[in-house]
C-alpha cells in the first residue's frame, strides 16, 4: 500500500469530475447521441444546465436530487457514477502511486462505463472496447518484456471467446456470448496478457454465478435461458487481475 502523495490527492479531486463525464458517456453513447457536442440538459423539461448544476455531489445535494427548473426527481445515477469513479481512484492510489495509479484509474473508469452500459442495454460499444486494445499494447511500453504476452492475450482472448460462443450456439441453438464480450476479452488480454486470461474468465464466471444466486435469493426467477450480461463481470475481473495479478493456482503453462 502506497502513501497518498500530491498526485494521489489530485486524482481524488479529479475523479468525481471525470465520473460526471462518464455519466454523460453512459447515457448518450448507447443512444447514438453526441458526447462532446451539445450542452447537458434536464431529461424531463429539456432546460440547459448551468455550470452550477453540474458540480459533482454538490449540485445534486443542494437541489435535494431534483431539477431546479421543473422539480423532476433526478435519481441516483450521477451521484452513483461519481462515487464509483471516486472509489476506483481511491483503490488505485492505495495499490499504486503516481502515473501507475492514474493508469489504473483510467483503465478502471473505461471498464466501469462498459460494465454499466452492458448492464443497462446489453451491449458493449466498439467505441469503448476497441480503443482499449491498442491502449493496452501501448501501456506495455512501461514494461516491454510483457509486449509479446499482451499481443498474444489480445489475439487469444478474442479468438477463444468467439470459438466458445460458436460451440455454445451449436450445442444450445441460441446465442450465449456476443461479439462485444469477445472484444472486451481481447482488450483484457492486451492489458494483462495471455497469462492472466484464465483468471479473468474464472473470476468473471464466479462473479456471474454469485450474482445469479443473489438474484434468485432476492426472489427473481432465474431459468436456464435467463439472459445475464457477462460484460460487467468480465470488466470487474479484468480490473482486479490488472491490479493484483492472476490467481495463483493456474499452472505455469499459461505463461509464454
Amino acid at each position: 500500500m502506497s502513501e497518498i502523495g500530491a498526485s494521489g490527492w489530485a486524482l481524488l479531486a479529479a475523479a468525481p469530475l471525470i465520473g460526471s463525464f462518464l455519466g454523460v458517456v453512459i447515457r448518450r453513447l448507447p443512444e447514438g447521441r453526441p458526447i462532446v457536442r451539445g450542452r447537458s440538459h434536464c431529461e424531463q423539461c429539456g432546460t440547459a444546465l448551468t455550470a452550477f448544476d453540474l458540480v459533482p455531489f454538490v449540485s445534486w445535494a443542494v437541489s435535494r436530487g431534483h431539477c431546479r427548473h421543473c422539480g423532476a426527481r433526478l435519481g441516483w445515477f450521477y451521484p452513483g457514477i461519481e462515487t464509483a469513479a471516486l472509489l476506483i481512484a481511491a483503490i488505485s492510489i492505495l495499490v499504486d502511486e503516481g502515473g501507475s495509479a492514474c493508469l489504473d484509474w483510467g483503465f478502471g473508469c473505461v471498464l466501469l462505463a462498459l460494465a454499466w452500459i452492458d448492464a443497462e442495454h446489453g451491449i458493449l460499444p466498439d467505441a469503448l472496447t476497441l480503443p482499449l486494445i491498442p491502449a493496452g499494447l501501448l501501456a506495455a511500453l512501461l514494461a516491454p518484456e510483457e509486449l509479446a504476452d499482451r499481443a498474444l492475450g489480445a489475439a487469444s482472448g478474442y479468438l477463444g471467446l468467439i470459438a466458445l460462443a460458436w460451440v455454445y450456439r451449436r450445442l444450445r441453438r441460441r446465442e450465449g456470448l456476443g461479439g462485444g464480450d469477445a472484444k472486451l476479452l481481447a482488450a483484457a488480454g492486451a492489458w494483462i496478457g495471455a497469462s492472466g486470461l484464465p483468471s479473468v474468465l474464472f473470476g468473471g464466471a464466479a462473479a456471474a454465478l454469485l450474482a445469479a444466486a443473489g438474484l434468485a435469493f432476492a426472489g427473481r426467477e432465474i431459468r436456464r435461458d435467463t439472459a445475464l450480461p457477462f460484460g460487467p463481470f468480465l470488466a470487474l475481473a479484468t480490473w482486479l487481475v490488472w491490479l493484483f495479478g492472476p490467481l495463483p493456482f493456474y499452472p505455469a503453462i499459461w505463461s509464454p
